[in-house]
């Protein structure tokens, strides 16, 4: 009985190849490979809401915060900077690298932003790898209780 994928070779291989050449069509710079991580996914990020505010967390190891920049206009919160490969002394001098996975070079994430945000009201720390950006809510949009007479 022949199977749909045997003149293929293997399903991973063969979907791998479809990702390879589908890939540039649609994301010029993309990896390589159906399980390597991308430029367009780095850093990975969680969205989260609160009354007062919109919060995302940015899992950006190894980043200096001084090289990242935060830019907010029209509803789109854009996290952009790049990350530099280690020094040798950290990964050894000797040591020949037969795999690597940790991304290099320049990125950009682009968020688009709830229209109740005050983009005045923006705070960005960062700290042990992770960014923090917080951006307030219109005070108009706020929940508030109202007293019935």
């Amino acid at each position: 009985m022949n199977s749909f994928f045997e003149p293929y070779g293997d399903l991973f291989s063969t979907l791998s190849r479809w990702q390879r050449d589908l890939d540039p069509a649609f994301w010029p710079d993309s990896a390589s490979s159906i399980r390597a991580i991308s430029r367009r996914s780095f850093p990975p990020v969680n969205v989260g809401s609160t009354p007062d505010a919109i919060e995302i967390m940015a899992l950006a190891p190894g980043i200096d915060p001084q090289a990242l920049q935060v830019t907010i206009d029209k509803g789109l919160l854009v996290i952009s900077g790049e990350r530099q490969e280690p020094d040798e002394a950290a990964q050894g001098k000797n040591s020949a690298i037969y795999a690597q996975e940790r991304f290099k070079g320049s990125f950009r994430r682009v968020i688009s932003l709830p229209d109740d945000v005050d983009p005045s009201r923006i705070n960005a720390t960062c700290r042990d790898g992770m960014l923090r950006v917080t951006v307030a809510r219109r005070e108009a949009s706020r929940p508030r209780q109202i007293t019935v007479n």
